[in-house]
């Protein structure tokens, strides 16, 4: 599978309504058909998907900042719905329409937020961040995550001061850590992480307020209703991801209507950038486009 990364196509910021900034890039033909990428943790715009994947199917892969992070204005104390929000006003602005929606690993529950929100269409989520919080996972975690999670809930002002110290270069020795040997295949190819540490750079690049308030809202209990959601929705997990989720996605499928659990051999938390053409292309299928 080709691993590779490009750098975007187009780069661009869209002024919301309420005056701030959403930064984006893009990568595929202008007029084709949008997808909205919602990247990973920390991680910028920049940061593409299997390169050529978006050529290849005629897609027009729109990947945006959150708040906080890359060039993308601040928004102290913001919630997963005012993400949904933000999405459909780029959305609205930009001719987009009701984009089905890729979300990888800390990205996942923001393109859940706005799917369940109805901002999105059908949502792809790759080596998607579980609700660790979720009462599920009570005796399944770790004892270092059961104590992040424990402390963001008890007090999520100095959960975020802790995830606010984080860089660049500790996030990419967590991601490098603790990968198997198929990730770091990947992760270790000199364009890839050069690719990864400038998007992690770029995502620290207003300090570590945006990450922080990220994990602080993913680490904690998700206050949208994934029994409501309407939309096809599919999970990808690498066989050997032992990072994203307890059961590799099993319980989170089983709680969103219709869902339909991928698990792909061979791989890690990596399987964004070797299997982005098989999971556009499902994406586009169960999005009717």
């Amino acid at each position: 599978m080709d691993t590779r990364v490009t750098a975007p196509e187009r780069l661009g910021e869209t002024v919301l309504t309420d005056g701030r900034v959403l930064a984006w890039a893009e990568w595929g033909p202008g007029d084709g058909v949008p997808v909205l990428l919602v990247p990973g943790a920390a991680t910028s715009r920049s940061l593409g998907i299997g390169a050529g994947a978006a050529e290849a199917l005629g897609v027009r892969l729109v990947s945006v900042d959150r708040p906080g992070l890359g060039e993308s204005s601040p928004a102290p104390g913001r919630t997963f719905a005012d993400f949904a929000d933000d999405v459909a006003d780029l959305a609205r602005r930009r001719g987009l329409g009701r984009p089905p929606v890729v979300g990888n690993s800390q990205g996942a529950p923001f393109a859940l937020a706005c799917t369940a929100a109805g901002a999105t269409g059908a949502a792809a989520l790759v080596s998607a961040a579980d609700e660790v919080a979720h009462p599920a996972f009570a005796d399944a975690l770790p004892d270092g995550l059961r104590s992040l999670v424990e402390r963001t809930a008890a007090d999520p002002e100095g959960a975020a001061e802790f995830f606010r110290g984080l860089g660049p270069e500790a996030m990419w020795s967590m991601v490098a850590g603790g990968a198997p040997d198929s990730d770091l295949a990947v992760y270790r190819s000199p364009a890839f992480e050069a690719a990864y540490t400038t998007a992690l750079k770029e995502g620290f690049a207003q300090g570590g307020d945006g990450y922080a308030r990220d994990t602080v809202l993913a680490m904690g209990r998700w206050p949208f209703d994934l029994a409501a959601v309407t939309v096809p929705v599919d999970l990808w997990y690498g066989a050997e991801d032992t990072v994203h989720s307890p059961d590799n996605g099993a319980t989170l499928a089983s709680r969103v209507p219709g869902a339909a659990l991928h698990t792909v051999p061979g791989i890690g938390g990596a399987v964004l950038w070797t299997h982005a053409e098989a999971i556009l292309s499902v994406l586009l299928e169960r999005d009717g486009a």
